[in-house]
């Protein structure tokens, strides 16, 4: 009885599993993929069971029905299997059965888990591209060799399993006897093992004939491909070792009808030597005597077919390389006219996340990613311009209100949308917010025609967990947001068409059982209209219904239609192109931004084709998932497309709003420079060589830190084009400091999408790279910034920017100081500086027009000033120290009254007066002193100014700021 109920609530268990996942597919659409990735596991299971207990079980039986009439009397004497026999032989049945159903089991599953590969064989496209050695399709190697390899390696550990356990049944049942002066076997015996070793040569056999395409994916050589040796020593070597495993197999099936040991000696002999020899000996001689000496000329047309097929399959063979002759004098080039930098972006999406969270989390229970997103807006213009957008999203309860019912029923969705233009901020240096509060408002919330902001699907940890919305529309108990007066929150009640329906006692049973928890059974909240919502991580639901994508690392929030979307990129990867160079998809993607943002980590597996076949979207109020064909020439996304029909809907179906906020995903963008850091090169000597290899520089602005510098989504504009929202990167040499070159791809939807080009720098004019423009920009203006850093705050390299300008390279940098601006609020950065380098001229100024001004114009004025600043350098110095100290106590005073018990504003007020004057007074004296390398000559600002683009009104949510001295951080204006 005990037995039977563990039984029963064993089935009950697995039936709730499989039960709900159809649910939840259901609920999506996509119950396709869930019945069709279900059938074929389950036929795989069966296949693969009834086939290995076929074949294992099959021969065990066979070896029993073999054994001698006489048992093992049949060679006299004892034997130790006597004992095992006798032990084991009453419960035989028993045993074999359990054996038979654990191999099963084992075997099923291992088989069930091949189902892509299976998949993929029989809906398999053709590329129509052969590959160069064997001229067979591309298809054969990507979709037919691996299935090829799996049924290969099924068999051969079938036969294996099938071998030890006829010869375990023969030496228990006295078919052979392991006893001095060797070993006898019964005829029966020894045909039934001949005809099995026989069956593994002759697989054997097949193995290496199969193993000669393999030589494609070969790493001996100096790339992957097949090289020299691989080609005119183990492709002939594997030939001849499948003639002779098949001379081997036919000598072990003679042993047949002929008695004795020697011809499966001999075979056996045979095959091992040759492997030895002809399979491992003769292609390392080849290798040590006639590559080594003469590689490059060797493996030249080799390393050709490498190149071109990696540039193929990573899509980089379309990639436009130019000479770009860079300027390195501001003096030489003209700007006139020259308004590509004006409006880039200066906000850094990794910092300001903390100045979002303290400005606009409104309340502890929401906040924003770790590192928010950029996309395009039109700004209070209209035109478009890059925004840095986040959505508010709901952590969990307060923590002394963490209950389930607050955290299923109550706190189930997050709440608005907020952006900011990337060039732009607010009188306080605070991001120029055009959607921000809740409710949602701003001129950006007007054009985008937001009507949705509920965020019940999102990237916060807590998406992990369920929540049950719905319920009773006439007492709506879910927190929308909150609010003044009355209650203090506005409550809302789900009427999405996403989610499960948990009304019946059935659903609501079977998630009782998936959470174990039994208030989702019980509670009096949950009725008809109630709908439980799971697998809330855009990127989880993504991958639920299309497991066949890899997908990229960042989704990232968008209105489109009304409604905040999150856009995830799909990509088709597979580790099975011929000839192509394979790397770690996670080492190729890791940089700053993955090792510091809180998102999915790409898996650790290797790849050599990659394309981004698919844009997909998830609806962040019903969870609605749309996957969309971006790719329509991707074969591997035709095979996906024939095995899942309907899943993938065409691109045309895309509406004017989704296609103007797609970009080109950075994962991929990532694998691609870290492919061209070498791959740029198309001549096989230059590649042996390697003298032109690049590198991706490391992030500067992270000190210490050895990681890559991501690259950057901003506006940009390469030589002969217009401004583009683009992805860009930079190299460096593999030896040297200097810039070696700029590459961006064009990232908005049009027919310029995915123009990738590469500004090659000159070898004889050296560009300095980022590590040298970080490292002049922090000793040619130390004094000043390590004044704007010292007491409460501390200074903040933002993003440092790479781009063509007047003929060259210019590099823009945003500096923040981030300040605590009291009332227990954790620090966050605003922006105060703009740094700007062209060449070795820098400038600095509170915007970036200001700073342009300071290296391109002014030159004569400039030399002027310093002629005179150095006619009068003691009264500039006592001006400057004077000033100095009155910032000092002017900032002290400040901060005294914001620490006050409650703070006075008015002495607060005076003080901030006081500090603008001597700022001024700062800025007048820097005007006369002495300039010597390495001493600022801007000076600090009380109010900096909007960048060039214009300025907003700071939020009436942001907490008061201490403008920027001298000697310390920053407080606001609480006016």
């Amino acid at each position: 009885m005990a037995i039977a109920l563990v039984v029963i609530v064993a089935l009950f268990f697995l039936f709730s599993g499989f039960y709900t996942d159809y649910l939840w597919f259901d609920a999506t659409n996509y119950t396709s993929v869930f019945t069709t990735v279900l059938l074929t596991k389950i036929v795989l299971f069966l296949v693969g069971a009834a086939l290995m207990v076929g074949i294992a079980g099959g021969n065990m039986l066979l070896a029993f029905r073999m054994r001698p009439m006489f048992g093992p009397a049949v060679f006299g004497g004892s034997s130790g299997a006597d004992r095992y026999r006798m032990a084991l032989d009453p419960h035989r049945k028993l045993i074999f059965i359990v054996g038979m159903g654990l191999l099963a089991l084992f075997s099923g599953s291992s088989f069930a888990g091949q189902w892509q590969t299976w998949l993929k064989f029989i809906n398999g496209e053709a590329f129509g591209k052969l590959d160069p050695l064997f001229k067979k399709d591309i298809s054969f190697f990507m979709f037919d060799y691996p299935f090829i390899r799996m049924g290969l390696n099924f068999l051969f550990t079938a036969v294996i399993i099938s071998i030890i356990l006829a010869a375990i049944t023969h030496y228990l049942y006295g078919g052979f006897r392991l006893q001095s002066p060797g070993v006898h076997a019964s005829r029966a015996a020894r045909t039934h093992l001949s005809v099995l070793l026989g069956s593994f040569l002759l697989l054997k056999a097949v193995a290496y004939f199969v193993d000669r395409y393999g030589l494609v994916f070969s790493d001996r050589g100096f790339v992957h491909g097949a090289s020299y040796t691989d080609v005119n020593a183990v492709l002939p070597a594997k030939t001849i070792l499948a003639i002779i495993a098949l001379i081997c197999a036919a000598l072990f099936f003679a042993g047949v009808f002929r008695p004795g040991g020697m011809l499966p000696g001999v075979s056996a002999g045979l095959l091992v030597l040759s492997a030895i020899l002809i399979g491992g000996v003769y292609p390392a001689l080849v290798e040590q005597f006639q590559v080594k000496p003469n590689q490059q000329g060797k493996e030249s047309p080799y390393i050709q077919r490498n190149i071109q097929a990696t540039r193929e399959a990573y899509n980089v063979d379309k990639t436009e390389v130019e000479t770009y002759n860079a300027q390195a004098d501001p003096a030489k080039v003209d700007t006139n006219g020259d308004a590509s930098v004006s409006g880039v972006r200066l906000l850094d999406p990794a910092l300001v996340s903390s100045t979002y969270e303290q400005t606009q989390r409104i309340r502890g229970f929401y906040s924003f990613a770790d590192t928010l997103d950029v996309d395009r807006y039109p700004d209070n213009t209209g035109k478009l311009t890059d925004h840095i957008v986040g959505v508010r999203e709901l952590t969990s309860p307060p923590q002394d209100q963490n209950n389930w019912i607050n955290r299923a029923l109550v706190y189930t969705h997050g709440y608005g949308f907020v952006a900011a233009p990337g060039n732009q901020v607010d009188s306080s240096g605070l991001p120029a917010y055009d959607a921000k509060d809740m409710p949602v408002t701003g001129p950006l919330v007007n054009s985008a025609k937001l009507k949705e902001s509920r965020i019940y699907f999102g990237e916060d940890p807590s998406s992990s967990e369920y929540v049950i919305a719905g319920g009773n529309p006439n007492n709506p108990q879910e927190l929308d947001y909150p609010e003044t007066g009355g209650t203090g929150q506005k409550n809302t009640t789900y009427t999405g068409k996403g989610g499960v329906p948990v009304g019946s006692f059935i659903n609501r049973l079977v998630y009782a059982a998936k959470y174990s928890e039994a208030n989702i059974l019980l509670s009096g909240d949950i009725n008809d209209n109630s709908k439980i919502l799971y697998v809330r991580h855009p990127r989880d639901r993504v991958e639920q219904v299309a497991p066949f994508l890899t997908l990229d690392g960042n989704p990232y929030p968008a209105i489109i239609d009304g409604r905040v979307t999150w856009i995830l990129d799909g990509y088709t990867t597979s580790n099975d192109y011929p000839y192509s160079q394979s790397e770690s998809l996670g080492d190729m993607t890791r940089d700053t931004s993955t090792d510091r943002r809180v998102i999915a980590q790409q898996p650790r597996d290797q790849i050599n084709y990659i394309r981004n076949s698919v844009k997909a979207t998830v609806d962040a109020y019903d969870g609605t998932v749309k996957l969309y064909a971006w790719d329509n020439n991707d074969p591997v996304l035709k095979t996906w497309s024939n095995a899942f029909p309907g899943v993938i809907r065409p691109a045309s179906e895309m509406s004017a709003d989704l296609r103007g906020h797609v970009r080109y995903p950075e994962d991929l963008f990532k694998v691609q420079r870290y492919t061209l850091s070498r791959y740029h090169i198309t001549d096989p000597a230059a590649f042996y060589s390697g003298q032109d290899f690049w590198n991706v520089p490391n992030d500067p602005t992270q000190g210490e830190q050895n990681v890559k510098q991501p690259p950057y989504y901003l506006t940009t504009t390469m030589p002969g084009g217009s401004p583009t929202f683009s992805l860009t990167t930079t190299f460096v040499p593999r030896q040297g400091p200097n810039l070696a070159a700029f590459m961006a791809v064009d990232s908005s939807s049009g027919s310029g999408y995915g123009r990738m080009r590469i500004l090659r720098m000159p070898s004889s004019t050296p560009i300095p790279g980022p590590g040298q423009a970080q490292n002049a920009f922090q000793s040619r203006f130390a004094g000043e910034l390590n004044l704007l850093g010292v007491g409460a705050s501390s200074v903040r390299y933002g993003n440092l920017l790479t781009l063509p300008y007047a003929g060259g390279l210019v590099y823009v940098e945003p500096v923040y100081i981030q300040v605590a601006a009291g009332g227990g609020q954790e620090p966050y950065p605003i922006l105060q500086r703009i740094l700007v380098s062209f060449g070795s001229k820098i400038g600095v100024a509170r915007t970036l027009e200001e700073a342009l001004q300071e290296v391109f114009g002014g030159e004569q004025q400039q030399q002027q000033q310093q002629n005179e600043q150095q006619t009068q350098p003691n009264q500039a110095n006592t001006a400057l120290n004077s000033a100095i100290a009155n910032a000092k106590k002017a900032y002290d005073d400040a901060q005294k009254a914001l620490q006050a018990s409650p703070p006075d504003w008015d002495a607060y007020g005076d003080a901030q007066k006081r500090l603008e004057e001597a700022l001024k007074t700062l800025e007048g004296a820097n005007k006369q002193e002495p300039a010597p390398t390495g001493t600022p000559s801007p000076s600090p600002s009380a109010t900096p100014s909007a960048t060039p683009t214009g300025t907003s009104s700071p939020p009436a949510s942001a907490p008061p700021s201490v403008a920027p001295s001298p000697s310390g951080s920053q407080a606001g204006d609480t006016s």
